[in-house]
């Protein structure tokens, strides 16, 4: 049967007006934005095909393109606009927090870092640099390293953040691995930061780590 000889109210479209996005499944999501199915299954039917075969949404938003494109129904026209709909989400994060004071929205704050660095299969080490009001400068990714580790050199993150003219930092990096607990060389690197930064005036008012689907806040762990 086709989706559009489905009850009105649970039609994926009409469900999102009436209800909000919020309200769809993963596959009614995914539906929505593959638009036609294949020859004998709607989009919903191949959607959920599809969240079957990837494993979750997740794994599937960031296949990259031969994996992507290798799937039934996908192909490299709707890989490109994936990929432009996830930059767009990035974006518009971006630009929440340059909006306003972030430190009055952390949630907003790790939700864009998550963003940024979750699905890196290498560590990346990054700095939100803020002005004395807090809002956000600019966001660098500064070093990359192995599955395991990156190499934190203060004097790069200092000589960045002087060519910001910025007030205070806000230190994070990804764990490959999921989690989100702090190593013993991240504590120490947090400190000659810490330390580095001080003598310019310039606050590290905190550093997250981004696991999978958790973040941990040095500032709210005590470990500043």
């Amino acid at each position: 049967m086709a989706i559009t000889d489905w009850p009105v109210h649970e039609r994926p479209r009409e469900k999102l007006l009436q209800r909000g996005p919020n309200a769809l499944s993963d596959a009614e999501l995914l539906a929505i934005f593959l638009r036609t199915g294949v020859a004998g299954k709607t989009a919903v039917d191949l959607a959920r095909e599809l969240l079957e075969s990837f494993g979750s949404l997740r794994a599937l938003l960031e296949a990259d393109l031969k994996q992507f494109c290798h799937a039934p129904g996908l192909g490299i026209a709707k890989y490109t606009q994936l990929q432009a709909c996830l930059e767009m989400g990035r974006r518009h994060l971006e630009d929440t927090l340059k909006r306003g004071d972030i430190l009055t929205d952390p949630q907003t704050t790790q939700r864009y870092l998550v963003a940024r660095l979750r699905a890196y299969p290498f560590e990346v080490f990054s700095c939100l640099f803020l002005d004395n009001r807090h809002r956000v400068l600019a966001f660098e990714e500064l070093f990359r390293g192995t599955i395991d580790g990156a190499s934190v050199h203060p004097r790069e993150v200092l000589k960045r953040a002087l060519a910001h003219n910025a007030a205070a930092v806000i230190l994070a990096h990804n764990h490959p691995s999921g989690v989100a607990e702090p190593s013993r060389a991240d504590e120490c690197i947090t400190q000659r930061l810490k330390e580095a930064l001080a003598l310019v005036d310039i606050r590290v008012l905190d550093h997250i780590i981004v696991g999978d689907g958790e973040t941990l806040s040095f500032a709210e762990r005590g470990l500043l």
